[in-house]
This record gives structure tokens, sequence and C-alpha cells, in this order.
């Protein structure tokens, strides 16, 4: 509703009240206006159909894909949506992402961990509400400038200067964004996938990843030791998500079906299959093992399937565990990707070990041959040495078309000593322009960094202590950090104002009226950073 507005409906309402005299409708509308979003599920609904509507937007041309940064604090959100915003000067396409591998690392109160799902499971619905809590306060601090704008035009008798300010304030964007949210294997069975997606909902997310391996042996995507589940397990708990979107109203909410299938080479059961070719049969038909003619061949502990009409003795190792044929991850990833979306997933999370767009091409093809609109989300993981991966990627082109190579070592292409070569400046390039190449010919709609503040925070963070607890002193901080802020016109500089120093006098005042005391006065320090 229009700020006009909402002032007409609230000065109706205050006179119905006699007794709310001290109340302004300015300030009652001013303070529905900064608050868009009353609950989680608002964002969820909202947010749900922003992402629906990408996805066609994606199937109708695929340069319209759409990108996110990991997250693991509400303050690094909010800064990536206003960075954003002032860049571009709009959100549009642009998400965030929340990693279960940071939650694990930086959130848990068990101190670091690794990705594993070890961590409490509450931690993620706490940081999907605590992200959103802080991108509401980004809409409140931006509309609280508009709105001391506006005040100061209209004591100035600036009628124009007015009208256009309370347009800018109508047309607000919000930097509430959709967040894709990861719940790891389930962090359980089936009703604990559901009571967890339950929750997450709550706090806003309208996109919930879940991957097929199980819950408890959960690896990381990029580590060694990932165990996959039937299918039937797996679609059990797409199922229990999606009744947790239905059963909260959010009926956009988005289902990412992550399959670990390339890099696991292990399974921790037997599908349960009813005839030849089901889905359980298939499954099982990865197994590793060979092929009996009688019982004298079983040995204790052994295990075996009928298969393509025959007895199979599956491979099984100490830890219990049963082993895939080597050589059948994208048989698998396929298989495990058509069904998914074949029961309920709205999108594909292939998890690779490298980032190779003819690998996912491949795999998309084959996926598409069934199911036409598929299309995935991408990690572009940190995992991943994309220096070296798509200088040897060069190389191996050049090799291939004849051109000579002799030049280079491509076992040593990280070495700087490459770095101002004409391998490392089109492998630069095939980098930049690699995720708009991947959305054109290997249907990805989303593009993600899983862990990139993770790393910016390090390394800044490095930078500075080298410098503060060397020789330069104070001058690392004041050269590097504060005047790159100002310079740069980065909002933290004053950062009293952004933790809603000045919100919280204009609240004050709404308050308690001449009688309040604000932090805002001549001897705020916060004054030195402006007109700057």
């Amino acid at each position: 509703m229009p700020y006009a507005n909402e002032i007409d409906t609230l000065t109706t309402l205050l006179k119905q009240n006699p007794t709310w005299g001290a109340i302004k409708p300015e300030h009652a509308a001013r303070m529905r206006v900064q608050n868009q979003f009353k609950t989680g599920l608002d964002i969820a609904r909202y947010t749900a159909k922003i992402m629906r509507e990408d996805m066609a937007a994606y199937d109708a041309d695929p340069a319209q894909y759409t990108q996110s940064l990991g997250c693991w604090h509400g303050f690094i959100g909010q800064q990536k949506l206003i960075s954003i915003k002032k860049h571009f000067g709009s959100t549009k396409r642009r998400y965030l992402y929340l990693s279960g591998w940071m939650v694990a690392a930086l959130r848990s109160e068990f101190g670091p961990l690794p990705d594993q799902s070890m961590h409490e499971k509450t931690s993620v619905p706490g940081l999907i509400e605590e992200l959103y809590t802080f991108l509401r306060q980004a809409d409140s601090w931006e509309l609280n400038h508009l709105f001391r704008a506006l005040e100061d035009a209209q004591q100035a008798g600036d009628t124009a200067k007015a009208r256009e300010i309370e347009a800018q304030i109508d047309n607000h964007e919000t930097h509430i964004v959709p967040i894709v949210a990861d719940i790891d294997a389930g962090f359980g069975n089936a009703e604990a996938t559901y009571l967890l997606a339950k929750k997450m909902i709550e706090a806003g997310a309208c996109c919930i990843q879940l991957e097929n391996q199980v819950s408890d042996e959960k690896q990381c995507g990029h580590q060694d030791g990932k165990v996959t589940v039937p299918h039937a397990d797996f679609l059990a708990k797409i199922n229990a998500v999606r009744l947790a979107f239905l059963e909260l109203g959010v009926d956009d909410g988005v289902i990412v079906a992550r399959t670990d299938s390339l890099g696991a080479g292990l399974t921790k059961q037997i599908a349960v299959t009813s005839e030849p070719g089901d889905l359980g049969d298939q499954y099982n038909s990865f197994l590793d093992g060979d092929y009996i003619n009688s019982a004298d061949e079983i040995d204790n502990g052994d295990v075996v399937i009928k298969s393509n009409g025959k007895l199979k003795k599956v491979k099984r190792l100490a830890s219990g565990l049963f082993q895939f044929k080597a050589g059948s991850g994208e048989d698998r990833v396929v298989l495990d990707c058509i069904t998914s979306l074949q029961h309920g997933a709205d999108l594909l999370w292939i998890e690779t070990e490298k980032p190779h767009i003819g690998q996912i091409k491949g795999m998309v093809d084959r996926i598409r041959a069934v199911v036409p609109d598929a299309k995935l989300v991408y990690n572009n993981s940190p995992s991943f040495n994309w220096t070296l991966n798509f200088r040897q990627q060069v190389f191996d082109a050049w090799a291939a078309e004849g051109k000579d190579v002799s030049g280079y070592d491509r076992d040593r292409l990280m070495s700087a000593d490459y770095d101002a070569t004409e391998l490392a400046r089109l492998a630069d390039e095939k980098v930049r322009t690699f995720q708009a190449d991947a959305a054109r010919e290997a249907g990805i709609f989303h593009h993600l960094i899983t862990l990139p503040t993770y790393h910016t925070a390090a390394l800044s963070t490095d930078n500075l202590a080298k410098g503060y607890f060397g020789d330069e002193g104070m001058l690392a901080y004041v050269a590097g950090v504060q005047r790159q802020e100002i310079r740069q016109g980065i909002a933290t500089v004053k950062h009293q104002d952004m933790a809603g120093s000045n919100i919280g006098d204009d609240h004050k005042e709404f308050f308690a009226g001449e009688a309040a005391l604000k932090a805002g006065g001549k001897d705020n320090t916060m004054g030195q950073f402006e007109n700057i």
C-alpha cells in the first residue's frame, strides 16, 4: 500500500481511538512501510513466487540464469544484498545460499565441525531466520534514510522533492530474496526431515536442497566415503519436504534434489525390488559382485541377490557397506535425476569433482531426453582449484588441436610462472564466462558459491593482522579498511547507523516526542563521516 494511503488508513483508525492521541499517523505508517514482512511464512511465499518466475524466465532464455553466494551470518547476507543494490540497482535473479558446510564449521556449539551433519540441526532454521532479520533491517535502514530526506524536503517546503522521495518510498525494492537452504540428508528419517523442513520454511525458506546420502554417514560432497540411499528412501524425504511446504501454505515451494552418486561408490542398503526392471532392481543392478552358480560359492556372511535372472554375490566391505561397480557413477546420476524430477523435485543438483561444462552437459543431455525442462543448481565450489582446472582444460584443448604445448608443464600449471601467459589468459576468460556458458549449454539455472565468505573473511583478516601487528601498525586498518570504505562508499564506515542507531533515534522521538534522549547529536563521532 502506498505510504500516503497508509497515513489515511491510520488517521481514520487513530480518530476511532481517542486515547491514542499521542500517536502520529505518519509515524505509524512509516513503521508499517519499514516492516513489509511480518512472518517467515510471508517471506517464504513471497520468495517462492520470485523463484518460480525466475525458473520460467530461464526456460524461455538461458541467459536469465540466477546466482547466489553462501552465508554463515546475517550481517554477511545483508551486506551482499546492500552491495548488489548499490552496484546493480536491483536484486533481480540474485539470491543467498545457506551452506550446511558453513553452519557446521562456523555456527555449531560443538565448535568447528566437518560437513557430516553432526551440528545441531536447529542451527539451520536459526540461521535462515537470522539472515532474514538482517535483510529486513536493511529495508528499514534504507527506508529510514528516505523518510528522513522526505521530512527535510517537507520542512523546507520543497513539494517537488517531497513527491520524488515519496515515489522512491512507494517503489522501494526490498532486500528480501530467495534463500536456497541446505537440509543435508534430512538429519534422520523422513519424519525428521519433515519436522526440520517445517522449521526452515517457518523461518522463511522457499527452497530446500536435499541430498541422497544416508543421514548417519553423510559426508561433504567433495570428500571420500559418500554413501547413497535407494531411490525409495530419497523419494520419501522429497515427499516429506513437499508436504511440509503444502501444510504451511507455501504452495510454490521449491525442492532441489541433489545427487552425490558421481563420487559415491557405496550404499548401505540393497534396494527393495518386486519385479525385474523396477526402480529397486535398477539401483541394485549397479552393485558390484560376481554371478554364482550354486550355494557352494556362498561363504558365511555373503549377501546374494537375483539380478538379470541370475544369482549375484554382491561385494560387501568390512564396514558392512556394499560397493557399486567402478565407472557407474554417471549412469547412477542420470537415473537419480530423472527419478527425482518424476517424483516431485523441481531442480537438480549434481555434485561433481571438477567444473567441466562438457561433463555436466553430457549428463544433462541424457536427463533432458526424458525430462526436457530439467534444470540444475550448480555448486561453483571453492573445493575446486579453478585456476589449475581451467588451465589444464585449455592445455588439453590445445594439445588435441595439435598446438605446441611444449612450453608448459601440465602438472605445474598452477605455478605463478604461467600467470602472464596466453594459456593463463584464455583459462581466466573461460572462468569468467563459465556461468553464462554452463547456463546456456548445460542447463544450469542457478549458480552458487558455497563458501565464499569463509574464504574472504580469512583472507582479509590475515592481511589486516599481518599489517596491524607488523610494521604498518594502525595504518594497516586506516589505509586498508576504513579509507577503502570511504573511497568505495561502503555504508559500514558509519557502523552506528548500520546497526540501527538512526532508526532507534527516530523511534525514541515517536515514543517520547521532544523528551527523547537521542544518540545522534553533535557529539556523535559518526558525524565525522558525513559529506564524504
